[in-house]
């Protein structure tokens, strides 16, 4: 079975390049750059997990995450970021409690990192 997902940074070479190699890894990726147009073409029951930068124009990555959740309540996310912060207790003030922990992504990653970690989150 394929795992699909769905990248979400607002830089395009960072969501090209893990786009690209995520497919190499046998993922289905779509990517966007913008919060809004990924919001508009999500669809319920496409994706396994959502890969969302959390540092995006217009909202966060978490204000994303809860959107799409409203629409499809089955979706993971993993977190993508570059900057060093305190995730768990700013998803606590957002009130999303089903983040896994494991799943924030410190940027610049490997990608061979970072598909292990994504298949481990979709097959736990």
């Amino acid at each position: 079975m394929t795992k699909r997902i769905l990248v979400v940074d607002d830089e395009p070479d960072i969501s090209e390049v893990v786009k690209k190699a995520l497919s190499l890894y046998g993922f289905e990726v779509d990517a966007y750059n913008d919060a809004e147009e990924a919001l508009s073409k999500f669809d319920v029951g496409r994706y396994e997990l959502l890969l969302l930068d959390y540092k995006l124009p217009n909202m966060t990555g978490f204000e994303l995450y809860k959107r799409m959740k409203e629409k499809d309540d089955k979706v993971k996310a993993c977190f993508l970021t570059g900057a060093d912060t305190t995730y768990l207790e700013e998803a606590k003030n957002e009130q999303i409690t089903d983040i896994n922990p494991k799943c924030y992504v410190q940027k610049p990653v490997r990608m061979d990192v970072l598909a292990k970690q994504l298949n481990q989150i979709l097959e736990g």
